[in-house]
């Protein structure tokens, strides 16, 4: 007897399963949810979980954005700590 719990088709059907890579990969939640939308896209839901791996994708994005933004605020605050304006 199948059981669609444990080993759904849409993930069983790929020769390593998401949740082992995503695991073996120590990816964090979002990029964890990108891996396992992309993998069953075909098999189960179709655009619907292409929009959603699109989604935590977007998410990344923005945290690695303003990652990079406070990284050069905090920059140009070191190097302008001590700049007296005359």
């Amino acid at each position: 007897m199948d059981d669609n719990i444990k080993e759904p088709p849409h993930y069983t059907a790929n020769k390593i399963e998401p949740i082992d890579f995503i695991i073996q990969n120590e990816f964090n939640f979002c990029e964890g949810n990108v891996i396992k939308y992309i993998s069953r896209y075909k098999r189960k839901n179709g655009i619907e979980d292409l929009k959603k791996a699109k989604q935590y994708i977007d998410f990344l994005i923005k945290k690695e954005v303003e990652k990079g933004t406070k990284k050069w605020q905090n920059i140009f605050e070191s190097r302008t700590e001590n700049v007296v304006l005359l």
